[in-house]
Parts: structure tokens; sequence; C-alpha cells
């Protein structure tokens, strides 16, 4: 960029070069800046972000003690204070920075200061300049420029940037890979208070893709690389290509690194090859979780990883959990195993086939299932998935109607879609899971019908870095086709406990079948609510309401029984997300007593 017109008040801060890397380290403690007097001229409200900018104040809030270091940062600000001023349109600033009363570019890099007592930054920041012109071209097709880069509007300096990168992008974007920007004229008219802005694009030549270039740690065979790549060679040049790209080869867990470096020279016919450099993880991995609750009880899971199993970026997982432990029902055992193979059929899909064994003691039933299946994962964007299959289920259920077997043949349909930004600590976003799961059944105890589940959450947060959080959540479920008894145990609904209604003891809330045998129901619908609240950096809190209704058939009726919990409870902020503390008790629905969470994540 050529700035050319400056007025001499301004031409110190236009002038300075970078500051050198040599400093002269003192021997024994120095004391920190006694004081940093920080004025802005005329406009109060520049302060702040000028501040921010500052290498001086950054030093000061550290209590930085080294004077050599303090001097740099004082030199370096004069430069970054400049470019502050430029971003909010201003042209014909004057910055004086003053080490002790001497102006800090007077004084050498090398000097042996034996303390610094006082840095005073006195910025006088000028008028704000507008655009005279504003002029780039040529443009691709459709392309649309940021409105701040218009003749009359402020001349800020990151929307002379945001111009020149919108114009690159959008010719990117329709296949000319190697578009730059070819001159630029930035010429302040300081007389005027304006800036004449022209900006010369170069397209370039349309591309094609050419070649992917494998390099770094080829821990996956080469041909099923380029199989879960998908790489369009041959095809026009797009950016979103390359980022689909990227996201498969990252969506393997393989690696810990995929950087895709496109070619500096083009190869005959105008054609691009890319580089695709990899870092793998270690192959195998191991990992446990817990948590713990006054209703439920202890959970304990863990599991094995094999991210690279036969060469092929196959992940193979074993899964274990035991819970209930010291909880108002039995205890449950489960163990699952996962087999996924990337790019079957297609590079956005992924192949399983799992089996899991799992033995249920719970307070209307023991059962004992096993399941074996195979499907397909379809990735169909960044936010959405799609997973279908078949699978053979067996279970053997002992409940107040004596011992039953189920034997069926199901073909689940699931659709995930999430925009959650961080899912154990949501602040936005949107959260969607939709199953239906049609079953047959093998043997004359079992009906024929499906399973239908959904759970919604949603996310709103507002107040200075959005410190407070408004959750909602909706799930539920219905079964439909079949007789309630004919179905296994543990595909219908109960209420209570930590993932339904808190404060409300385990699966307190079912439905009474003639007879008086106490079973699950038919249909559930859950409402939950929160307000969560930072406290501190580290510490929050959260005010929660839970709803939960049990009906005997599809959908919940007018005398279907529902209850309610509310609470409080404390969030602990950590690496791994936030440790969780949540304290309830029943609100309507019968129930009595205090209940206790204790788990990492947010509840929903």
């Amino acid at each position: 960029m050529r700035l050319s017109g400056g007025r001499g008040r301004n031409v110190k801060s236009l002038r300075l070069a970078a500051v050198g890397a040599v400093t002269l380290v003192l021997a024994g403690p120095a004391p920190a800046l006694e004081r940093l007097v920080f004025t802005v001229q005329g406009n109060d409200d520049l302060e702040q972000s000028l501040r921010n900018a500052s290498l001086v104040a950054q030093a000061e809030a550290e209590e930085v003690t080294d004077p050599a270091e303090l001097l740099a940062a004082a030199r370096a600000d004069y430069g970054r204070l400049v470019g502050a001023l430029y971003a909010e349109g201003r042209y014909g600033g004057v910055i004086s920075i003053k080490v002790d009363g001497r102006e800090a570019d007077a004084i050498s890099p090398l000097a042996q200061l034996g303390r610094i007592g006082t840095i005073s930054i006195t910025v006088q920041p000028g008028p704000v300049y507008r655009f005279s012109r504003a002029d780039i071209g040529p443009l691709a097709p459709e392309t649309t420029l940021p409105d701040g880069y218009a003749v009359g509007e402020d001349a800020r300096s990151g929307v002379i940037r945001d111009a020149a990168g919108v114009s690159i992008d959008a010719w990117r974007a329709v296949g000319y890979a190697k578009a730059d920007i070819a001159s630029q004229d930035v010429v302040a008219q300081h007389g005027d208070n304006r800036i004449a802005s022209a900006i010369g694009v170069a397209p370039g030549p349309r591309v094609t893709f050419g070649d992917l270039i494998l390099t770094g740690e080829l821990t996956v065979r080469p041909e099923r690389l380029r199989a879960i790549a998908g790489f369009p060679s041959g095809e026009v040049f797009d950016p979103d290509e390359l980022d689909s790209v990227e996201r498969r080869l990252r969506r393997t867990q393989v690696f810990s690194s995929v950087a895709l470096v496109e070619s500096d020279r083009l190869g005959p016919g105008d054609t691009m090859d890319v580089e695709a450099d990899l870092v793998a993880f270690p192959p195998r991995r191991i990992g446990f979780g817990a948590e713990i609750s006054s209703v439920d009880g202890a959970t304990l899971t863990g599991y094995w990883l094999h991210r690279n199993l036969l060469g092929g970026a196959e992940r193979f997982r074993v899964d274990a959990a035991v819970s209930g432990l010291g909880g108002q029902g039995g205890t449950d055992y489960s163990l699952g195993t996962r087999f996924e193979r990337p790019a079957t059929f297609s590079p956005e899909n992924t192949a399983f086939v799992e089996a899991r064994l799992e033995r249920l003691n719970e307070p209307d039933f023991t059962s004992d299932t096993g399941t074996v299946g195979a499907g397909i994962l379809r990735y169909v964007n960044d936010d959405l998935e799609l997973e279908y299959g078949l699978a053979y289920r067996f279970s053997r259920v002992d409940d107040a109607t004596g011992r039953t077997d189920y034997s069926l043949l199901t073909a689940p349909l699931a659709a995930t879609y999430d925009t959650r930004e961080e899912p154990l600590d949501a602040k936005s976003g949107l959260f969607l899971d939709l199953t239906a799961t049609p079953f047959y059944g093998l043997n004359p105890q079992t009906g024929d019908g499906a399973r239908l589940t959904y759970d919604a959450r949603t996310y709103l947060s507002f107040g200075a870095e959005d410190r407070f959080t408004v959750a909602g959540r909706v799930q539920g479920g219905s079964i439909v086709g079949a007789d309630l008894l004919s179905v296994p145990n543990d595909y219908r609904f109960y209420s209570g406990g930590g993932g339904t209604v808190r404060g409300q003891a385990y699966q307190s809330l079912d439905v009474t079948l003639p007879g008086g045998i106490e079973s699950g129901g038919g249909s559930f619908v859950g409402l939950s609510g929160e307000l969560r609240a930072g406290i501190t950096d580290n510490i929050g809190a959260v005010a929660f309401y839970d709803y939960g209704i049990v009906g005997r058939d599809s959908f919940p009726s007018a005398d279907s029984d529902s209850h309610a919990g509310a609470g409080l409870g404390l969030r602990y902020l950590t690496p791994i997300g936030p440790i969780r503390l949540d304290v309830a008790a029943p609100v309507s629905g019968g129930g009595s007593g205090v209940e206790v969470y204790i788990g990492i994540g947010q509840a929903f």
C-alpha cells in the first residue's frame, strides 16, 4: 500500500521501522513499570481500541519487570497505534510515546536503563478520512464488495483489505485459482481528509485440478487415502472442493494435521497439483469417563480404539460401561464393538458393522439383550449426518408378567443436525436428532411397528462476552403400530433421572397396565430449560426446570401422568469441558428429597 501527500506533523508516525530484535538483558531484578499514562486527545471513544493494540498496555497488565522489554514494547507501539488509527479511518494522527520524559524512538534499543518509572502515550487521532475514490477491478461475476468500500464512506484500512480479499475469493470461486492483486494505489489527500483507493486485480487463467501429491506420515495406504479424499482431478478448481478434501481426511481421525498446499506453478493445460502434508496420530487410544448421581448412581465408561486397523483408515472401537452403581435401580452392564470403513461406495460414506451385549437391571424389569447390525453413515454436509442400516435384536426380559423372549429385525434410520460450536458447553446453535426404527417381529411374542424418537436443543447467549445463556430442550418418542406388551421393555419410555427430569427418582414415571403391572409407556415428552450465567472466567451458575409426561399410547393424552423437577447448579470450566454439579428437587407429580448430579459437560 502506498501513501503520499503526508503533512509534516504526521511524518514521525509514518516513517518508523520495525524494532530491532537485539536487546540488552540487565543483570539482577528490576522493578515493574510504575505508571502508564494513556491519553487520547479529543476522542475518548478510541481509547479502548488503542489500548488493545498497545504492547505497553499489555506489558503493564502482565506486570513486566524487564526495562529492556518495556522499551522494546514502547518502540513497537508507534507502528501498532498507527495501524489502529488507520483501522478507524484516521490517517492524520500524531503519536508520542515518552519513556521517563524521552521520546521512545530516540532511545537506543541497546540502552542500559536501570529502571522505568513512567511511560506516557499521547495520541492525537486526527479527523476521519473518507473515500474520494473506491475503485477495484476487474471483478468476477456476482462479486459483492463490502458496503463500506464506496465513495463518501469512512476509509477504514480494514475495508480496503476486505475489498481486495473479496475480489480474490470471488475469482477463485469460479475457477481462477491464481487470482491476485496486480496493483494498489492508495493515496491520502490530507488537505481534504480523503483517501483515493484504486486496486487492480489480475484473475489469471481458469484452472483445473491436477494430481493430489501425498507427503508426510503416510500410515494409510495411498490408494485408500485417495479414495477417502475424493480429490476431483480434472474438474474446474473450486476452493470448496479443497475444503471438502481436507474435511474428509480429518474426519478419519487418523491424522492430527492435514495441510493442503496449492502448487505455485501451473502444469500443462493450466492444471494445478495440490500437496497434502499429513501428520498421523498414534494409532491406538484408550479413554475413561465417570458420572455420578444420587438418583441414577455412578456410571463408569471406558473404550479402546484403533484408528487404522487394516491400513486403510478403518476404525475399530470397543466400549464398555457399568452404570447404576449405588443407584435406585440395579446395576447395568454393556459391551459393544464397532468397525468403520470410510469411503465405502462414496467419499462421504462410512460403512459400519457393530455388535452389542447389554444387561439391564431396571426397577420394573431385568433384560439381557444382544444386537448385531450393519449400515452406512453418510455425511451430507458439515452439519448434517444420516445413518441407516439393518440389525437383528434379541432380548430376554423378566418382569411382572414373567419371562418373555423378543426377537426382531430392525431397519434403523437416524438424522443428526448439529450447528453447536462446542457440544459440551454450547452457547449458540441448534442440535436436532431424529430416529425412526421400524421393526418386524420374528417370533409370536414380538409385534411389528416402529419406534420414533426426537431430541431438539437450542441456545441463546447475551450480555458481555455472552456470559448468559438460555438453553432449551424438547425430547420424546413414540411406539407406533405395535401393542406395548409386544415390544421389548427397553423400547418403552420412562421419565425421571439425570437424562430426563432431574429431582425425580430414576424411571419413576411410567404407566400402569391392566392387572396393576408397572411398565414403560408407549410415548414420552420431556421439556427442559436452563439459564446459565458466568460468574468468573472459570465458574458458572445454572438454574433449571425439567418436565416429563409418559403416555400409555403412541401419544400422551390429557390424563397421562406427568412430573417436574427444578434446581440449581454450579459449573467449573476445564480444558475438557465444564464439570457439572446439579442439585434438584421435585416440583410436581410426587417424589421427595433432594437429588445430586455430577458429570462433565452441560446437562444438554
